[in-house]
């Protein structure tokens, strides 16, 4: 069972940046995909971007591709996501989510991923 809890969310102005932390305990998170979804208000949650267990491949969804970046560091069980050029249409909860196993054509949905955290929230003003 493996438990992820974000952190580094918080306030910032459009065009400035912020890095999302996802720390991972209880399992061995280099053997798990993991990725980054994001929720706002009203709206469904949606896919952000994933990385695959090693951190060789990288999967963009086309909002934030070119401003954010997904990494991670399996000897620190963390996982990262860099968003620069932040615009206010980023505001949303950003949770990080891992599988043990994901389909490349079922990586952006969220119904592929079985362990979540409980979310950071991200908010850009204008």
């Amino acid at each position: 069972q493996v438990q992820l809890v974000e952190s580094g969310g918080g306030l910032v102005q459009a065009g400035g940046s912020l890095r999302l932390s996802c720390a991972a305990s209880g399992g061995t998170f280099s053997t798990y995909f993991m990725a980054w979804f994001r929720q706002a208000p009203g709206k469904e949650r949606e896919f952000v971007a994933a990385i695959s267990w090693s951190g060789n491949s990288t999967y963009y969804a086309d909002s934030v591709k070119g401003r954010f970046t997904i990494s991670r560091d399996n000897a620190k069980n963390t996982g990262y996501l860099q968003m620069n050029s932040l615009k206010p249409e980023d505001t949303a909860v950003y949770y990080c989510a891992a599988a043990g196993s994901v389909l490349g054509v079922r990586r952006h949905l969220k119904d592929s991923y079985n362990y979540w955290g409980q979310g950071t929230q991200v908010t850009v003003s204008s």
